[in-house]
């Protein structure tokens, strides 16, 4: 291998990482996607998937996307608008629109390239941008990359998005997470959506982390809230997290899925989701749908509910949430890392999450549990968070 060298500020701004505990690394798995996780050889109880149904290794899934790959090949070979939109990509559009009540979807291949796409379309110079001081990244980026004025109001504060309304005069796009990726709770969407209509801006909802697993019928943060496609104008929804595949759609109507396909460049110039991609998370929508689909959303409101009440003992905050996404808020990073440290030495991975991902001061464990944990799975961890803080009070 040739040697490279890399430029002072580079090495600097490696070096500033390092002496901040805020580094980040990727660490091999070898085994697939369940809540026991190979690495290095090593076999550990995972509680950091964003697997949420417990179905990225679901044997339906797995045949599925193997008989597709058999049909249509493995790749779609040209974007939506040339030659890449098959029928199966029809198929799971059609089904998406009947599920939720819209009537349009557009496929992409991740979340982050869905809400690039719906920002940076929406939003423009005459049109501003209004979102949440938390929203996932992606949305950020999409104002960014728009060009338009772009504020975030303080978090989950209505009222703090309205007074930036005024001041901004003109109406524009407002964006927000249904279930904020870090934190785990949720938006106040239905005053959302009374700010949005009164005003007059277009609202946009990233429910990456609530569809499926949320809700009756697992459609999600508008279900939980009672709210329907004519109150939520844009919705997105990634197949990467409680679908257990990955990809991403956004539904809304007829007229704003042309506007989007005319003008979103994120949908426009990239090849289309694999069509076995598309296959299987149409197998995965019929399993969220059906019975064992809500026996597995009970199983996961169980361990949530079990990991609450156990939580009232530890010595840190366990931030408010319902949702899958059960943040012990640490603060020091350096603290979050040895606590994730010493899991790993027990036999448990649960991933350290500090700045710049979540706020100065705010490093938590981002424990995250699946339907597909047992419930020793979760006692052990609970026992395990016991001894260590006990551990450590000593």
């Amino acid at each position: 291998m040739p040697r490279f060298k890399a430029p002072e500020w580079m090495l600097a701004a490696l070096a500033e990482r390092r002496e901040q505990h805020l580094f980040r690394s990727t660490h091999v798995v070898a085994s697939p996607q369940t809540t026991r996780l190979k690495q290095n050889g090593q076999e550990y109880l995972a509680f950091c998937s964003n697997d949420y149904l417990g179905l990225a290794n679901h044997p339906v899934l797995k045949q599925t996307m193997s008989d597709a790959a058999l049909e249509y090949g493995v790749g779609s070979g040209a974007s939506h608008l040339v030659c890449g939109h098959l029928d199966i990509h029809d198929a799971l559009e059609h089904e998406l629109c009947e599920w939720l009540g819209y009537e349009r979807v557009l496929l992409f291949s991740t979340g982050y390239m869905a809400n690039l796409a719906v920002i940076s379309a929406l939003a423009s110079k005459q049109r501003p941008v209004l979102m949440d001081k938390l929203n996932h990244a992606s949305l950020i980026d999409g104002a960014r990359l728009s060009e338009a004025v772009f504020k975030r109001y303080l978090h989950n504060d209505t009222d703090s998005a309205k007074k930036h309304m005024q001041r901004l005069e003109m109406p524009g796009v407002l964006a927000t997470d249904g279930i904020f990726s870090m934190d785990g709770d949720k938006a106040p969407l239905v005053e959302l959506v009374g700010l949005a209509q009164q005003q007059d801006w277009l609202l946009v909802v990233d429910d990456a982390h609530g569809l499926g697993c949320l809700g009756q019928h697992g459609k999600g943060c508008l279900e939980l809230d009672g709210l329907t496609a004519e109150q939520v104008p844009f919705l997105m929804g990634t197949f990467g997290k409680a679908f257990g595949v990955a990809g991403a759609f956004v539904a809304c109507s007829n007229d704003m899925a042309d506007y989007l396909t005319q003008f979103a460049r994120p949908y426009i110039y990239t090849t289309a989701m694999p069509p076995a991609v598309a296959a299987t998370v149409l197998a995965s929508l019929g399993l969220i749908r059906s019975e064992e689909g809500q026996q597995r959303r009970q199983t996961l409101f169980s361990h949530v509910q079990y990991l609450r009440q156990r939580a009232e003992s530890w010595p840190y905050e366990i931030m408010d949430s319902d949702s899958a996404i059960q943040p012990l808020l640490i603060g020091s990073s350096e603290t979050a890392l040895a606590i994730s440290d010493e899991l790993m030495r027990r036999g448990i991975l649960c991933k350290a999450i500090r700045p710049p991902t979540v706020p100065p001061n705010t490093a938590r464990l981002r424990l995250t549990l699946s339907a597909d944990h047992s419930h020793k799975d979760v006692e052990y961890l609970c026992d395990t968070l016991d001894s260590i803080f006990n551990d450590d009070s000593k």
